[in-house]
């Protein structure tokens, strides 16, 4: 780890100080946006069941583990602390409950109906807590056909549309190469979540927060899905060659170069054959960048791809071109422009160990919000928040 060049602020000057969260989801939506909150500030308890934990725990990508766990599990669960609890158990449940009466905020992503059959849901909540902010994620909502559905990503990405929309035009359906749609589900929670803490500050009551994965893919497409319903109904072909944008006109998208691969966004077709002396792209008007643009970007990527990367970047950027090279993640991390971000973070395990995770991207008052606390072993922290209820 290199030295930090951005400053951290401290725990206790956290924009969310002495705010307690309550988490009961597994995986990544719940769970991230917990994590956002414990970035913030807040205090989050991790209840779990005693046995296995958040099934996350378990779930090892690559043969990465850390501090007795999976890597993936501390990605999502930095700063909490773990409570262990059988639901299903009286005695347990009714400490659970405590929790509820002392808490501001409770988060879970059971498949509806399990939080009521519990006792928990929302109404049951609400009735020990009247300040409680009560937060659930689901795949497709609480009603219709697709309501107990498993809410996962790519199956999300599949019946959304979202996978139509990438690569180029004749290939198959091309999902998002990471969990987009849980990361924005997360966001959304959060929001929600901050909305009702700031109208509980005003009316002390507290309030339901509701997001499901499918609402937050529509949202994700906004810009085409918006354009496609005042539309003639006819569905966006994607580019033959270079697709980024089904909606984008030429010469949006990415080529591949003589030693890598370019990323060219919104550009003026004149403007490109005179900079890269590509006379034939000379012949087309730029209200012809759309309807024509398989024959701009075949003239261009072909002539593109005799050159190189360095040369066709200097060219670009020199006149102000919206261009930029396709990294890897090794030349990425190694870039200076990801070094003053400074967007990673050692975290700490359970026994001392340490970890590389990305940090929280929110600043404040100039400063980056960088939890050092790794996720908690399962149930470590029962006790103490035991007797934390005990005396309350």
């Amino acid at each position: 780890m290199t030295e930090h060049s951005l400053p951290t602020l401290a725990q206790d000057d956290l924009p969310l100080a002495g705010v307690r969260v309550l988490d009961f989801a597994q995986f990544l939506a719940g769970p991230v946006a917990a994590m956002r909150l414990a970035d913030l500030g807040a205090d989050v308890i991790k209840v779990e069941r005693p046995k296995g934990g958040d099934a996350c725990r378990s779930l090892v990508i690559r043969d990465q583990t850390f501090a007795g766990d999976s890597l993936l599990f501390h990605t999502f669960n930095r700063g909490k602390r773990s409570f262990a609890a059988d639901l299903k158990d009286e005695r347990d449940l009714a400490d659970v409950k405590k929790l509820v009466a002392a808490a501001d905020v409770l988060i879970h992503n059971f498949r509806p109906g399990i939080m009521e059959r519990l006792g928990l849901g929302f109404e049951q909540a609400r009735q020990i807590n009247s300040r409680l902010i009560y937060a659930s994620v689901t795949g497709y909502g609480d009603k219709g056909p697709w309501r107990n559905k498993p809410g996962q990503d790519l199956l999300v990405q599949a019946m959304s549309g979202m996978t139509w929309l990438s690569g180029n035009g004749g290939g198959d359906p091309v999902p998002v190469g990471f969990p987009l749609v849980d990361i924005a589900t997360a966001g959304n929670l959060v929001q929600g979540i901050l909305a009702q803490l700031y109208r509980r500050e005003r009316t002390g009551t507290g309030g339901l927060v509701e997001v499901d994965l499918m609402s937050s893919a529509v949202d994700l497409q906004i810009e085409h899905l918006t354009s496609h319903l005042n539309g003639d109904g006819s569905l966006p072909k994607r580019s033959e060659t270079g697709n980024a944008n089904v909606y984008g006109a030429a010469p949006y998208g990415i080529y591949q170069v003589g030693n890598g691969y370019l990323a060219i966004a919104m550009t003026p077709i004149a403007r490109l054959a005179e900079l890269l002396g590509i006379e034939p792209l000379g012949d087309f008007a730029q209200d012809e960048a759309f309807s024509k643009r398989e024959e701009i970007k075949a003239i261009l990527a072909q002539a593109l791809a005799e050159r190189s990367l360095d040369e066709v970047l200097e060219t670009l950027e020199a006149a102000d071109i919206w261009c930029a090279e396709v990294m890897d993640w090794d030349k990425f991390v190694a870039s200076e422009g990801f070094k003053a971000l400074d967007p990673v973070a050692e975290v700490t395990g359970p026994e001392g160990d340490t970890a590389v995770v990305t940090r929280c991207p929110i600043r404040l008052d100039g400063a980056v919000l960088r939890n050092r606390r790794g996720a908690p072993a399962l149930g470590a922290d029962t006790g103490h928040i035991r007797e934390e209820i005990s005396q309350s």
